[in-house]
């Protein structure tokens, strides 16, 4: 399949409370990591699924996909071109990921890495 959700983000302003929510609701491995105010949510199983996180969210909520994509900028510039806007250029992680993010026409982040 071409350009497949690779990762999601929950973003959420109590981020004890959602971490419970959902790892009791759906039995995830969750992992807080205090020092970066994050949490990564281990969702594969033998039946396939894909990981995430979830993160305080500075006062906001919401859901985030991230696609795999062959070239960020043509990406970017194709999602312009239907009405959406670069949120942050292609940016390197060090030693992570590569990455850049988009608003869709209503509003949804949409998260970019290379794949």
């Amino acid at each position: 399949m071409p350009n497949p959700v690779v990762h999601f983000d929950i973003s959420a302003r109590d981020g004890a409370k959602v971490r419970e929510f959902y790892g009791k609701l759906f039995d995830w491995k969750i992992n807080f990591m205090s020092e970066m105010n994050d949490a990564p949510v281990k969702t594969k199983g033998n039946d396939g699924g894909i990981d995430g996180g979830i993160a305080l969210g500075n006062g906001h909520t919401g859901v985030s996909i991230f696609v795999q994509v062959p070239n960020h900028q043509a990406s970017l510039d194709k999602a312009e071109s239907l009405g959406g806007k670069t949120v942050m250029p292609p940016t390197e992680i060090p030693g992570v990921v590569t990455m850049a993010t988009l608003k869709a026409v209503e509003g949804n982040l949409v998260g970019l890495v290379k794949g």
